[in-house]
């Protein structure tokens, strides 16, 4: 026989062994893929499997995210956009974000507050109380990662409606970032503003309580989205009819310089998470508070200032959230949850050896920047972390204190 040839299956008792080999075989195979399905349901239902591998018969559990950071209030006293200056009318923020530039950049939705309207220099720079910046602030924001901007604010109204339409033109002209709060017109107002990453459709919304005793002008009340149940209620299911996943509204309230938050906010939340808002974004208080869920909703009460140069401590000490917002799906079923909520702790003073308002995360202190600093981020660490909601990332370790000289006898 060549060795190179097939071997020939002749007929006869080989052949019929053969067959009934198959037969038990396809018998073993059949009883242990059933013994497999029923396992994995078992395991799944104990919780050690994820579901998605557990059901053989059902519909597959899809599973997307994205990834979330907030940070707070851009609030551009004189002190910040001088120590920016270049000229004239120009002026770099950048240099102040460059220490977090890389954190932000990692997410996929980065949010902060504008604080103050973006006039810009042609009409006159101002400070508190009626404050009006550089346009150049959000280019600096901007180039740090962040892409979703709320505009309503106590300081929308500032410097009234000039500084209110420059604002919104250079909005405009940023591709790839979503503002909220202060619209153009009333179908602006009423047009949900949609952003879809990763296959989930997310609708931002954005709230202040209060403009400072200010007003729009007449019949222009779009200039700020003023909070009231029946417009954000309205506002939501306009979101949901637009086919929106994920509900994040930025909720501008509270009482300045308090830690825990007030009877309104509480109230607020509750009536959000009613509605079936995903994720309320805070801010407002100038300091941090906690992060907690109410009922399905995670609900940051304030994230306290990200850039500024008012003057104590506790209000330079501000908050960086990160999270995964999470889909899944399973036939027409679809849930919305939030996991590796971390905290990390900011502090933003007006010199240190980084420069004028660098903005320093606590995993990068250093004693030359902020003296105790672990100290420090304890004490606020423990206003934002009331359960078991968020974790807080840990500072950085203390250099250990050079050994005491001894005197000479």
């Amino acid at each position: 026989m060549n060795a190179h040839a097939s071997p020939v299956l002749l007929p006869g008792r080989g052949s019929e062994r053969r067959n009934e080999i198959r037969r038990w075989c396809f018998l073993v195979l059949s009883v242990l893929l059933l013994f497999l399905s029923c396992t994995g349901r078992a395991v799944a239902a104990a919780g050690l499997l994820p579901a998605e591998h557990a059901e053989e018969s059902g519909s597959p559990e899809k599973i997307s995210r994205f990834s979330f950071l907030a940070v707070g209030d851009a609030l551009i006293h004189k002190g910040v956009y001088e120590a920016a200056r270049k000229g004239k009318k120009q002026f770099d923020f950048r240099p102040m974000f460059r220490l977090v530039k890389e954190r932000v950049q990692a997410h996929d939705v980065a949010f902060y507050n504008q604080e103050t309207i973006l006039g810009g220099v042609d009409l006159r720079l101002s400070t508190y109380p009626c404050f009006n910046s550089p346009q150049e602030v959000g280019d600096g924001m901007i180039d740090a990662g962040f892409n979703l901007v709320s505009l309503a604010n106590n300081h929308t109204l500032d410097r009234g409606e000039k500084a209110i339409l420059a604002s919104h033109e250079y909005w405009a002209g940023q591709d790839g970032v979503l503002t909220a709060g202060s619209y153009a017109s009333l179908e602006d107002r009423e047009t949900p503003r949609l952003i879809e990453v990763n296959g989930i459709t997310c609708a931002f919304l954005a709230y202040t309580t209060l403009t400072n005793g200010l007003k729009a002008p007449k019949d222009k009340e779009f200039y700020v989205a003023i909070y009231d149940k029946d417009s954000v209620e309205a506002d939501v299911k306009r979101a949901r009819e637009a086919k929106a996943d994920v509900v994040i509204v930025s909720m501008h309230w509270g009482s300045e310089y308090v830690f825990t938050p007030g009877a309104q906010q509480k109230e607020i939340a509750v009536h959000l998470a009613s509605l079936g808002v995903n994720l309320v974004v805070g801010h407002h208080p100038h300091v941090v508070q906690p992060v907690q869920m109410v009922k399905d909703t995670l609900v940051i009460y304030s994230l306290g200032n990200f850039i500024s140069s008012q003057k104590e401590l506790f209000k330079l000490i501000g908050l960086m959230v990160s999270l995964d917002v999470v889909k899944k799906e399973r036939g027409k079923e679809k849930t919305i949850s939030f996991e590796n909520v971390t905290g990390t702790l900011l502090y933003n003073p007006r010199r240190s050896p980084l420069g004028r308002y660098a903005v320093v995360p606590f995993d990068l202190m250093k004693p030359d920047i902020l003296k105790d600093f672990d100290k420090v981020h304890k004490k606020y660490a423990a206003y934002v972390k009331v359960d078991e909601t968020i974790s807080i990332r840990p500072p950085a370790k203390m250099p250990p204190k050079p050994p005491a000289k001894r005197r000479k006898k």
